[in-house]
C-alpha cells in the first residue's frame, strides 16, 4: 500500500505508529515523524503553540499542501490525523484535483469546542470520518466511532490507588509551554518533601534542546517515556493535552495546568465555549457527570494552587471515576482503523 499521511503533532505520530505496524509493506509519503521513514517534511517542522507561533509557518504550510495534493495521484489512500488548520485545506486541495482518491480523517476536528462550520467541510472533502470520542457523532452526520487509540497504546491500567513515593511532572511537549510551566513546577517540586520527583521529557528533544528549554534539572530524575512515568507515580502535575487523558486512563491522580500567551488565551475565550479544557473532563461533561480532576488555568497556575490540589486529592474517588472513563471509551481504535485502511 502507498499511503499519503499528514501527521503534524507528536500525538498524531503516536497514534499513527500502531496502524503502520499492522500494515504490511506500506510505503509512506507526506508529513510524519522521521522514525517512520523519509517524509516530505518532518512533523517537527510544524511544531507550534498558539496563534502567533503559527504565523511564520503559513507560507511553508501552503507550499506543502500544493506538493501533497499532487502526490495524491501516486498513492492508494490519504490519511489525515488531527491538525484541522492544515488538514482541512489539504483535503480540499486534494479533492479539487484528484476527486477519486480516498481520504480518511482520523481524530476529527473538535467542532464541539469551536468552529462548528468545519463539519460541512470535513464531510464534503473526506470519505471516511473516524471518530475517537463517543459523543462526536452528535456533531458529525458521517462519523463512525472507531474507539480510542489510547486504549490500544497504554501498556497498563492500574487496579487500585497506590502510594509509590514518586511524583511525575509533565510540563508539555512544545518548547513554549515547557518554558511557561516548568519554572512553576520546579518551585512545586522544591516544596514537596520525601518524594522522588520524576520529570518527563519528550523523546523528540535532544541533549542540546533539553539544556536550552529546561535549564537546571538536577533536582529531578529524568524519564523519556510517559507511561513508564505513570506506572511509577502516585500523582502527576500535567500540562493540558493528550497526557491528561493518558493519566486519567492509566489511573494516576493529577492536576491539569495550562498557561498560554495572554493573546492566545483571549482569542480562545472568544470562541471556545467549554466548561473544561481537559479531555477527560470534557467527556464527563457530555455525560453530565462531575469533573474528574482539577484544572488550573492562566493566572491560577502558581505553586500554592498546585500544591493545594495535590494535598486535597481524593485518590480513591479519582481512581473509581477513571475506571468509569475506560468503560465510556469502551475499546481501542487499532482494529477498526486497520479494517478501514485495508478496504
Amino acid at each position: 500500500m502507498k499511503l499519503l499521511v499528514s501527521a503534524l503533532e507528536p500525538s498524531a505520530n503516536l497514534h499513527l505508529e500502531p496502524i503502520l505496524s499492522a500494515l504490511e509493506q506500506c510505503e509512506l509519503y507526506g508529513i510524519f515523524d522521521e522514525r517512520f521513514g523519509k517524509p516530505l517534511l518532518p512533523s517537527k517542522a510544524f511544531s507550534i503553540m498558539g496563534f502567533l507561533d503559527a504565523l511564520p509557518k503559513i507560507r511553508k504550510a501552503k507550499r506543502a499542501i500544493k506538493v501533497m495534493a499532487r502526490m495524491s495521484f501516486f498513492v492508494d489512500k490519504v490519511l489525515l490525523i488531527d491538525s484541522p488548520a492544515f488538514n482541512i485545506p489539504l483535503a480540499k486541495a486534494i479533492k479539487t484535483i484528484n476527486p477519486n482518491v480516498e481520504i480518511i480523517y482520523y481524530i476529527l476536528p473538535q467542532v464541539w469546542a469551536w468552529k462548528p462550520k468545519r463539519v460541512a467541510k470535513v464531510e464534503k472533502y473526506c470519505d471516511v470520518l473516524a471518530s475517537i470520542l463517543p459523543f462526536e457523532q452528535q456533531f458529525y452526520t458521517k462519523a463512525t466511532y472507531v474507539g480510542n487509540p489510547l486504549l490500544d497504546e497504554i501498556p497498563l491500567f492500574k487496579l487500585r490507588a497506590e502510594e509509590t513515593g514518586v511524583i511525575a511532572f509533565l510540563p508539555g511537549s512544545r518548547k513554549s509551554e515547557i518554558r511557561s510551566l516548568f519554572p512553576i513546577y520546579k518551585e512545586v517540586a522544591s516544596r514537596i518533601e520525601g518524594k522522588e520527583k520524576l520529570l518527563v521529557i519528550p523523546p523528540h528533544f535532544d541533549y542540546r534542546e533539553i539544556v536550552d528549554i529546561y535549564g537546571d534539572i538536577h533536582d529531578f530524575k529524568i524519564c523519556r517515556n510517559t507511561y513508564e512515568a505513570f506506572e511509577k507515580s502516585e500523582f502527576a502535575f500535567v500540562c493540558s493535552g493528550t497526557a491528561t487523558l493518558e493519566a486519567a486512563l492509566v489511573g494516576v491522580p493529577f492536576v491539569l495546568a495550562y498557561k498560554a500567551k495572554a493573546f492566545d488565551y483571549w482569542v480562545a475565550q472568544q470562541f471556545v465555549k467549554l466548561k473544561h479544557v481537559g479531555l477527560a473532563n470534557i467527556i464527563f461533561d457530555f455525560e453530565k457527570m462531575e469533573p474528574l480532576h482539577v484544572e488550573l488555568l492562566q493566572e491560577d497556575v502558581f505553586a500554592d494552587n498546585l500544591l493545594k490540589a495535590y494535598e486535597n486529592m481524593d485518590k480513591e474517588a479519582f481512581f473509581n471515576h477513571a475506571k468509569k472513563l475506560r468503560t465510556m471509551l469502551s475499546h481501542g481504535s487499532q482494529e477498526a482503523m486497520i479494517s478501514i485502511m485495508k478496504v
